[in-house]
């Protein structure tokens, strides 16, 4: 009986615990559904779901005929997770052999057997994250996708791809310091143009939400929360591909010559100052020459001879001389105060007219010239400078120009000597860019504009802003002043410093400059050497002027320092290779006798050249080519093809640009039979996937 009642009465204990227990329990879930139900409601949306940024494309930067110049281009770093908690056992077992050969024949870097070896070594010590290779353009991942173990996708066979944007150059170093880069972070950099209008080329990042599902993975879900990115805008510059190359090519050989410490060259379009070709070299450690800082924008140097040009405008402009006054410039030098002027010819030159002081730049003479007649009222001299916009900075859109100086009597550093060591261009100083636009402003009627580098800013091409010419100053000096300094430019080249420069076929005018170059510390001699800077500014065809051009090669090291032996060449280089692809083929003229041939698929090109017996040579390795007609050969040269792009097919026939075009994830629409004269979408601008593009034939 006694144990009976223990049983119940233990039994009974224990039923009011558990009555208990349930009732908190049913308090417990009455709190948390009714009292704290939203806050859990959050916390597990938090779980569910995120909201993950979907990063904008940055815009492209293209040449002045819509090439690409710099482009962002996706790229992914693959990763294998060797156990990733859906993967079965017999998935790597059956499939890692299979895996490894593929790896070996897509990634490369390892036989197959050493990646197998190493995926083991890393499955057996667990890694979740073992790098495959970084930097896998969309063609390879998608080979790499289909692969053994991989095939089954992140949780199932652990392949993971992780998305990066790549900026890119598809012409390497051509104005590379021109067109810029932008670092982020806190010691961030802003360069070039892709500093200067990283608003434009940045874009709005978007935003989706996504939900987790069972296994981890995360899927977007349709919401109308949900932001589709904008990409960045595109901006047209002036820059031209093929004048760049040539401007590039001519003033490196010259560098390597003379042994140089760096170099510039500058050209651009008169009538709107459109800088069509720009590069700044500079030798490295290594003894080869790199785009490293932008001296044509940034370096404020003493211009030294080509700054006798504003001289001489000044007194014509003032009235104080005429082209066919004599000036007695003696046995070649003068004193001021503390200061010799020297002429480079040893003894002198004698008596010259003004004429001949320029053209054969003689410094005693342009120091006689502006000393005579501004010593007493120095100011006026000045003033006349400042009116010419000489002490202005341009206001490009590029950061970092250098800031001009042109002191003004009275200032703490001017002296008895400043007047006539300014006339023949000490004491001031300018940059290349600037030089060069008042020598354009002499070429364009005496009318300075802008340098302008950007044309227009657009939007998958379609022009949102057009950046219109900018005048700086309608008139530097009067129009009978502008003739005469005119006459001048041209007898340099015809009877003076720069006659290594004349030719028959086409006139130039210019200047040459040779200039001590001044050590902050130590003056113009430093150690017994002095350092030079040889110059050559001016602009072409002389009676009707389309370009202006100006080259800069600081401290040639091989003795030979002279503007017109050392820079002219350069400028002659430039000028003559535009002048004979812009200038001399007028229309009408017979052609070298090559036929014309459609670009397109290579092996087709070279089987039918072959088959007609025409001498062709083949520069490159890809399966497609144009066509480019020297003076002697044809020549097929690979085509640009990038990537995620809008290849060029005008020129192709029409099984080559469907071919091209629908493996480029374009639908693509047809009018007309022969060749592709015409494509709705700009060559390359990035692919829309699944987007139109309407393409015009015409024999």
């Amino acid at each position: 009986m006694a144990l009976r009642d223990d049983i119940i009465w233990r039994s009974g204990v224990m039923y009011i615990i558990m009555l208990i227990i349930a009732f908190g329990i049913l308090a417990r879930i009455i709190i948390i559904q009714y009292v704290e139900g939203d806050k859990w409601a959050e916390l597990g949306e938090e779980f569910v779901y995120k909201t993950d940024i979907v990063p904008a494309n940055r815009g492209d930067i293209l040449s002045d005929d819509g090439r690409l110049l710099a482009s962002s281009v996706p790229y992914y770093s693959v990763y294998v997770d060797t156990r990733s908690t859906g993967m079965e056992q017999n998935t790597w077992v059956q499939g890692i052999d299979g895996l490894c050969d593929g790896l070996s024949r897509i990634v490369g870097l390892k036989s197959a057997a050493e990646w197998k070896r190493d995926l083991a070594r890393a499955r057996r010590k667990g890694e979740r994250y073992y790098l495959i290779k970084r930097r896998v353009s969309h063609n390879t991942l998608k080979e790499l996708k289909k692969l053994p173990v991989f095939e089954k996708g992140r949780y199932k066979g652990g392949f993971i791809a992780e998305n990066e944007n790549i900026r890119i150059r598809p012409h390497l170093r051509l104005a590379s310091r021109t067109i810029g880069y932008l670092t982020k972070g806190r010691a961030g950099n802003v360069v070039g143009l892709e500093g200067a209008y990283d608003a434009e080329l940045t874009g709005i990042s978007g935003s989706v939400l996504k939900q987790r599902l069972t296994g981890g993975a995360w899927m977007p879900v349709n919401n109308e929360n949900s932001v589709e990115p904008r990409d960045g805008n595109d901006i047209l510059t002036t820059i031209n591909i093929d004048l760049q190359d040539v401007a590039e090519t001519a003033l490196g050989k010259q560098l390597i010559k003379h042994n140089a410490h760096h170099g510039v060259v500058v050209l651009m379009e008169v009538k709107t100052g459109d800088i069509k070709a720009i590069t700044n070299l500079e030798i490295g450690d290594d003894g080869n020459y790199y785009e490293s800082y932008n001296y044509a924008v940034g370096e404020s140097t003493e211009p030294g001879s080509t700054f006798k040009l504003a001289s001489f405008m000044a007194a014509l402009e003032d009235g104080l001389i005429q082209l066919d006054d004599t000036i007695d410039t003696g046995d070649g030098k003068v004193r001021y105060y503390d200061k010799t002027i020297r002429d480079t010819r040893r003894k002198g030159y004698g008596k010259l007219s003004v004429r001949e002081v320029f053209e054969k730049s003689s410094n005693v003479g342009t120091a006689k010239i502006i000393y005579e007649n501004y010593k007493s009222r120095p100011g006026d001299y000045v003033d006349r400078l400042y009116r010419m916009g000489l002490n202005e900075k341009l206001g490009i859109d590029i950061k970092g120009e250098g800031i001009p100086l042109i002191r003004y009597p009275g200032d703490k550093y001017w002296s008895g000597i400043s007047l006539p060591m300014m006339s023949h261009g000490y004491e001031v100083q300018l940059t290349p860019l600037q030089i060069l636009t008042f020598y354009n402003a002499v070429a364009n009627e005496g009318r300075m504009v802008k340098p302008r580098i950007v044309k227009e800013v657009q939007y998958h091409g379609e022009t949102i802003k057009k950046v219109n010419v900018e005048v700086l100053n309608p008139a530097i000096c009067s129009r009978s002043t502008i003739e005469k300094v005119k006459v001048l430019l041209e007898g340099v080249v015809k009877n003076g410093t720069a006659k290594n420069l004349n030719n028959d076929t086409y006139k130039i005018a210019g200047k040459t400059g040779t200039a001590q170059i001044a050590n902050d510390k130590y003056g113009y001699k430093h150690g017994g050497k002095v350092s030079y800077q040889a110059s050559f500014v001016g602009y072409f065809p002389a009676d009707k002027p389309v370009y202006s051009c100006m080259v800069v090669v600081n401290a040639p090291s091989n003795s030979v320092y002279y503007g017109n032996l050392v820079a002219g060449p350069v400028f002659k280089e430039i000028a003559d290779k535009v002048y004979a692809t812009q200038f001399f083929n007028e229309p009408g003229e017979p052609g070298h006798g090559f036929p014309k041939v459609k670009k397109g698929y290579g092996d087709d090109t070279k089987y039918l050249l072959a088959e007609l017996g025409i001498d062709h040579q083949y520069n490159g390795m890809g399966e497609w080519v144009e066509t480019n007609n020297d003076n002697e050969m044809l020549k097929l040269e690979e085509m640009e093809l990038i990537e995620n792009l809008v290849p060029n097919v005008i020129g192709m026939g029409l099984k080559d640009a469907l071919f091209l075009l629908e493996n480029s994830g374009l639908k693509v629409t047809v009018k007309g039979r022969g060749s592709v004269v015409r494509q709705s979408q700009r060559p390359g601008i990035r692919i829309q996937s699944g987007s139109t593009i309407n393409i015009e034939l015409s024999n």
